[in-house]
């Protein structure tokens, strides 16, 4: 009986200990576990380039993230990385190209840049008592404005020695890889060996109790912040570096993924706990997602749905733990840290045993399916909408596997999706560029695979594609203005929507449109605002415009979605006293022009676009001769013609 019980509590003891542990490790055990079903459910997971380009992807984010945890475990928040991140880029950028800076002090200005708003933020939340969202929500805005400011809203190609940071060392170790690990062994030495990371702890857990043990609690605040900002900066030169250029609108969103990183990790957002490997552990899960949902061709708006599910399911786990007892080990502890390599080292070892097992469902699997990919800058917009469902279409009628990916118009996004389609070995991708600078690196990538790529709406600077599909941004500008001259009579007052600052479609039509209003000096440009491609900025700034501009007779938009948020800030105007021409020839701009409120459309016929694009890469992969530009012509639709369109 005695030994029945010894036996039940040593049983016990043992559940209970393995329990413990996947709870102080929920973030490695969850890294495990979706590492060995992806593996299971796709072939092209585990491959050597494939987990190199996971530690690319998850380069930026980790980085920032190393210097969100410094503010997290200190019980702040940092909601301005990401912007902060893209301003010291273009500062680096600007400085040694437009002013000849040498490059080294040019790096140096950009990394002073990323410290300078943290410190900025520190002073803000310390001494003039904001609280952190605020203040680094101020800084977000700023940032971002400044980088704008700088840049007027184009991309600034970097010099060559700062772009050889994203290539790789020795042909096979990614550089913005080793910048990360060298980040994250900072984070951890600043963390678990130095003053001001016990103060951070201390702070993060009893600030009052900090400030009376004789914490100056102010100036720590303004040092957490500031490093904070110095690792922004590094993230925004390793961004830049992979994409060649400085995006004015880089890392957008990214703050967001660094703090879900920090939380994946194991970090509280109550403050005082957190560690730079749940941090990395953190970025590898968001990494690691992304790279195997576009592996199994789900859909981009259902990818947003999965990973908010996990960040929840991580805050959840978070809350789980603290009732359990569960108490992770504090950076720099010593108690623990042979306990968690030896934690570390059973879990690669399980891992290893468990991924060299669900391989072997893949040996022998073939399919004589054609794939493809089709990267997409945004699929907020009806036009890129149209283009997919042309190209969908023409897929299922060839008998094609066509997987489609939304960059959210982020280029550093777009470039993860074309590195996950080479790394998968498609037969052909095809890509319609956020940028055509910063797409330049991944196509050469696929190009060193032998892979056809097919450009679609907009080119690729810099390298080499098989073919461009596309309509002319820049003569269907000029088509649009000598529209809107014509029915003015050659004389009157009008404004210009422009698109989203920094893209080529943006820049390409608005070159159009001045390009055609030369041949008419009787037409008077009021003003040129940028309503991002959108519908409901189209109708914020058309609606401002009209306070200082009542006297306004025409409108020309980048796009029909503005060109619609135009039509419904002039109201019983639009179509009578005020014309409006659009861009595109969307389903809803095509309505609006049988209604009369849109007068013109100029459209590219997407559908079209997304055909022949699909028609080509087939053409591409099977070693057929294609034309290296096919243009699809635009038209001018009115109310006259509209009935006879067909996009």
């Amino acid at each position: 009986m005695a030994t029945d019980t010894l036996k039940s509590k040593a049983g016990a003891g043992g559940a209970s200990g393995l329990r413990r542990l996947l709870l102080d490790n929920g973030a490695l055990t969850a890294l495990i576990v979706l590492v060995i079903a992806l593996s299971a459910l796709s072939g092209d997971f585990l491959t050597t380039d494939n987990l190199l380009n996971i530690g690319v992807q998850a380069a930026v984010t980790a980085i920032l993230a190393f210097g969100v945890t410094f503010v997290i475990v200190s019980a702040g928040i940092d909601l301005s990385v990401g912007s902060v991140a893209a301003l010291s880029a273009t500062v680096l950028a600007w400085s040694a190209t437009s002013h000849g800076v040498p490059v080294v002090l040019a790096v140096l200005l950009a990394v002073a840049t990323g410290i300078a708003a943290g410190l900025v933020n520190g002073f803000l939340i310390s001494y003039g008592k904001l609280p952190p969202f605020i203040a680094t929500l101020a800084m977000l805005s700023v940032g971002r404005g400044l980088s704008l400011v700088i840049s007027q809203g184009s991309p600034i190609a970097l010099p060559d020695s700062v772009s050889h940071l994203g290539d790789t060392l020795g042909g096979w170790l990614p550089a913005p890889v080793l910048v990360m690990v060298v980040m994250g062994l900072i984070t951890a030495l600043i963390l678990g060996r130095t003053y001001i990371g016990r103060s951070m702890y201390a702070i993060g857990g009893n600030e009052e109790a900090a400030r009376l043990s004789g914490l100056r609690v102010k100036r720590q605040k303004l040092a957490i912040y500031a490093l904070s900002g110095l690792f922004a900066a590094a993230a925004g030169i390793v961004l830049a570096a992979r994409l060649s250029s400085a995006q004015p609108q880089a890392a957008n969103g990214y703050e967001l993924d660094a703090i879900a990183a920090v939380v994946i990790g194991g970090a509280s957002l109550a403050g005082g706990t957190g560690k730079a490997s749940g941090t990395l552990i953190g970025a590898l899960i968001l990494a690691v997602l992304r790279n195997g949902l576009n592996l199994l061709s789900v859909s981009a708006f259902w990818q947003q749905v999965v990973i908010g599910v996990v960040i929840a399911l991580a805050v959840l786990l978070d809350t789980v733990r603290r009732k359990a007892g569960a108490t992770p080990q504090a950076a720099g502890s010593g108690g623990g840290k042979g306990k968690q390599a030896a934690t570390y080292g059973l879990a690669a070892v399980v891992t290893v045993a468990l991924v060299a097992a669900t391989s072997l469902l893949h040996t022998g699997s073939s399919s004589t399916t054609p794939k493809m990919g089709l990267s997409l800058s945004t699929l907020n917009n009806p036009f890129f909408v149209q283009i997919r469902s042309g190209a969908q279409a023409e897929a299922k009628r060839l008998g094609i596997d066509l997987t489609v990916t939304d960059a959210q118009n982020d280029a550093s996004q777009q470039a993860n999706q074309l590195q996950n389609f080479t790394s998968s070995s498609l037969g052909a991708i095809i890509v319609n560029p956020v940028d055509s600078d910063a797409a330049s690196n991944s196509v050469k990538a696929a190009d060193k695979a032998d892979i056809p790529v097919i450009a679609v709406d907009r080119g690729v600077n810099n390298a080499r594609t098989d073919a461009l599909v596309a309509s002319d941004n820049v003569a269907g500008g000029e088509l649009a203005a000598r529209t809107i001259a014509e029915k003015l009579g050659g004389h009157g007052k009008i404004v210009i929507l422009q698109g989203q600052a920094g893209t080529s479609a943006a820049r390409e039509r608005a070159a159009g449109f001045a390009q055609g209003l030369k041949a008419y000096p009787g037409i008077q440009v009021l003003a040129q605002q940028p309503a991002d491609f959108d519908r409901t900025k189209g109708l914020d700034v058309m609606s401002n415009l009209l306070q200082a501009h009542p006297d306004v007779q025409g409108v020309i938009a980048a796009n029909d979605e503005m060109a619609l948020g135009a039509v419904k800030a002039l109201g019983s105007k639009a179509g009578t006293s005020v014309q409006v021409v659009g861009f595109d020839g969307t389903p809803d701009g095509l309505t609006a022009v049988k209604k009369g409120t849109l007068y013109a459309s100029v459209a590219q016929q997407p559908s079209q676009l997304g055909r022949i694009a699909v028609d080509n890469a087939l053409k591409a992969t099977q070693g057929k001769k294609v034309e290296s530009t096919v243009k699809v012509p635009v038209k001018v639709v009115t109310k006259e013609n509209v009935a006879g369109f067909s996009g």
